[in-house]
């Protein structure tokens, strides 16, 4: 890794090149970028934890769903994502424009929420809830364990209420 002193910065005489402003290396950049996760990030570990105290139970990371969701709850036709602000490009404050490289990371930016959208409308239209959860929203637990029994709680009951609904306990006899 080299030292700060000794990164090249661009020279005021360096016409029709491209300019380098990051002070770190090509080498040093891609590392620190190949340690950026998509799954089991720590906002995701952090919701995950708070269904399973809050007594639910569920599926991660399912390959046969649209979008391969974060968090499935089969029993109530639920699905969770956690979402970066960044990445998924939150209106909070976390979602900031990079300086650098402007075109790339808005033609990136945008198919990363035109991506977010149809994965939605297609898990809606396969009968599933959706519910999107951000980075931001994970410092109140208080307010996103509310928000998560609501949401489930309305699954539940939307799922007991459609044409697959169970008229007849297992234990019941006929």
């Amino acid at each position: 890794m080299r030292r700060r002193d000794e990164v090249r910065l661009p020279s005021p005489h360096s016409k029709g090149r491209a300019k380098s402003w990051d002070i770190v290396s090509p080498k040093v950049r891609s590392a620190m970028m190949s340690r950026i996760r998509g799954k089991n990030t720590t906002p995701e570990l952090l919701v995950r934890s708070l269904l399973y105290r809050c007594g639910y139970r569920f599926r991660i990371h399912v390959k046969s769903l649209p979008g391969r969701p974060d968090i499935v709850l089969h029993s109530r036709r639920a699905v969770i994502f956690v979402h970066g602000c960044f990445w998924h490009r939150h209106s909070c404050g976390l979602a900031y424009q990079p300086k650098t490289r402007a075109r790339f990371w808005a033609e990136k930016f945008a198919g990363n929420v035109e991506r977010d959208r149809r994965y939605r409308r297609r898990l809606t239209n396969l009968g599933w809830r959706v519910l999107v959860v951000w980075e931001c929203e994970i410092d109140d637990e208080l307010k996103l364990g509310r928000r998560l029994r609501e949401f489930l709680t309305d699954s539940m009951q939307v799922a007991t209420s459609g044409s697959h609904a169970r008229t007849k306990s297992r234990n019941r006899p006929s």
